[in-house]
């Protein structure tokens, strides 16, 4: 049994339209979900499971949706080829609740921009949601995508990050930037 907690105000999309997205998530990890929708915890019943990663990716799927991911987003980390990692903004700048939206701003840029820009070139797709920061990318693009977003909360100027992605997506002979 492994137990997580989401926000309340996620467990619908858990759920799913009469439970589409809860039974998908079953059927794909041969799990059993509880839910508390009044708490938002999740108990996972993964006994009958045979890979011990399938496990984590259950718990990753489940955390992906508690921090702003659509849940056709979230069952992408099922592949084995897709990675999901949540940056804490609070990591950066402390509990400051004025610092974490200047972050999240950063992130986020002016009409979406930065974020769109980051999606289009490394083919990941971002979440900002509260105080966290979640990156579900491809494995051969996971490492630029985490230190882009890094670089952002750490104070790099725009262009720089996006030259560092077009970069190093470049020496990955991506199609796009070959």
């Amino acid at each position: 049994m492994r137990y997580l907690k989401i926000p309340k105000n996620r467990v619908g999309v858990l759920i799913g339209h009469e439970g589409e997205t809860k039974k998908l998530i079953e059927q794909l990890s041969q799990t059993t979900l509880t839910i508390d929708s009044e708490e938002g915890e999740i108990t996972i019943d993964d006994h009958k499971i045979q890979d011990p990663l399938l496990s984590i990716k259950v718990e990753n799927v489940i955390r992906a949706i508690g921090r702003g991911f659509s849940s056709d987003n979230a069952v992408r980390i099922f592949n084995d080829d897709i990675e999901f990692f949540l940056f804490e903004i609070r990591d950066y700048v402390g509990k400051k609740e004025t610092h974490i939206h200047r972050l999240k701003s950063r992130i986020i840029g002016r009409n979406g921009k930065t974020k769109r820009v980051i999606e289009e070139l490394t083919g990941s797709t971002l979440s900002i949601y509260g105080h966290t920061v979640g990156v579900i990318a491809n494995f051969d693009s996971i490492d630029i995508t985490k230190r882009a977003v890094d670089m952002l909360l750490s104070g790099s100027k725009h262009a720089t990050v996006y030259r560092f992605i077009e970069r190093e997506m470049k020496k990955l002979r991506i199609p796009h930037f070959t």
